[in-house]
């Protein structure tokens, strides 16, 4: 079975149409899967549902999509950088379902799993639990969130082997690996692509059973806050 592609375009060929659900791992501008963003914005597709912890900035990340009004619906726990999503969703252009941090982590970790739903007390009495089953356990209230099945994943890692094993680089790990596990076919870029083998199997993050197709490429690294201390004056 052949994984290793030559580029993103080539490795979302056939799997891309309008409408479509994808699962995107990163956080902030830390680990997003740029190259296959950009592959997914030059295909011209519509009407798309993202699931990601956020939408990058203006220019960067799911940003890009933003510009070109190809994105219909965000599920996110964080927007806060994007003053374009914010500009698109104040004017009825873009649908948004927020979600906790965690829960979203989990709906798509559960997803992955196989598993249609869980039980969690996090938004309860919100407006985060409006229209949700409610349940109570040992005397406390739960709201029903449901697992997240998407249509592809797109992730970036740090360094994989020819079959798809994966590490991820620090923080950089974030929501790639519940990302990855969701979506009905993963796509994943890396910086590097090693020997099948060559991994200690003690420090994979991500099995290469849940991915489906690999690219290799040049990763820009922003910075998304820069913080610098103040020079000190002798």
């Amino acid at each position: 079975m052949k994984k290793i592609y030559a580029s993103a375009t080539e490795a979302l060929d056939g799997l891309l149409h309008d409408g479509m659900f994808i699962a995107a791992g990163g956080f902030g501008l830390c680990g997003i899967p740029e190259l296959l963003l950009e592959a997914i914005r030059d295909a011209g597709v519509t009407d798309l549902t993202f699931a990601s912890n956020n939408a990058g900035v203006d220019d960067f990340g799911i940003g890009i999509l933003l510009q070109t009004k190809q994105v219909k619906k965000m599920l996110s726990s964080y927007v806060g950088e994007n003053d374009l999503f914010m500009q698109q969703y104040l004017s009825g252009e873009l649908e948004i379902e927020f979600n906790p941090q965690g829960t979203l982590a989990e709906r798509m970790r559960a997803g992955g799993a196989g598993i249609p739903g869980f039980y969690t007390r996090t938004g309860v009495g919100t407006q985060v639990a409006e229209g949700k089953e409610h349940k109570e356990f040992r005397g406390e209230t739960y709201i029903m969130e449901e697992g997240i099945f998407a249509d592809i994943s797109i992730v970036k890692a740090w360094k994989a082997d020819e079959t798809g094993n994966a590490i991820f680089r620090k923080t950089a790990r974030n929501f790639n690996v519940p990302a990855a596990t969701c979506g009905k076919v993963c796509i994943m870029e890396v910086e590097e692509i090693v020997p099948t083998g060559s991994l200690d199997p003690d420090l994979i993050h991500l099995p290469g059973i849940y991915v489906h197709r690999l690219i290799q490429g040049e990763h820009e690294k922003r910075i998304e806050q820069r913080t610098t201390r103040k020079k000190e004056t002798a």
